[in-house]
């Protein structure tokens, strides 16, 4: 069974809005603008690959076609590839990915919280597991 915090029951992309939300199995709802949802790309290009750095890692000012969402389609039952209006397409966002990285001031906290306590060494190791990890077992 899938862990119901990467499990979407509901995913509603408004591409004219340039909003994605997902509804999880656990009753959790994340929302991302385009601009957020596209720094998150995870392809090769913009994350880099062997060592060499990605494209999003120089800051670059992202342009209004950077950032408009012109598609959006489900990668099996994983993740989320988006089509931007530059072209662009070669980045699938998984549901980990989309769920770990919610921009929502509760998973910020939780990340910061997490954080903190695996760089003073006081983190359990269940504990400085990301909570995705699994189940310990």
């Amino acid at each position: 069974m899938q862990d119901p915090r990467i499990s979407p029951i509901s995913i509603d992309i408004q591409r004219a809005a340039g909003i994605a939300r997902f509804g999880w199995a656990d009753g959790h709802e994340t929302t991302y603008d385009a601009i957020t949802l596209r720094w998150l790309c995870p392809c090769a290009y913009c994350r880099g690959e062997a060592g060499m750095p990605g494209w999003l890692d120089s800051n670059p000012t992202l342009t209004p076609a950077q950032v408009t969402l012109t598609d959006v389609a489900l990668v099996g039952t994983y993740a989320i590839q988006c089509t931007w209006g530059d072209g662009h397409a070669s980045g699938f966002h998984t549901f980990m990915l989309l769920r770990e990285m919610c921009p929502c001031a509760t998973c910020v906290a939780d990340r910061e919280r997490r954080h903190a306590d695996h760089a003073a060494g006081t983190a359990s190791p269940e504990a400085a597991r990301h909570w995705h990890g699994g189940s310990g077992q």
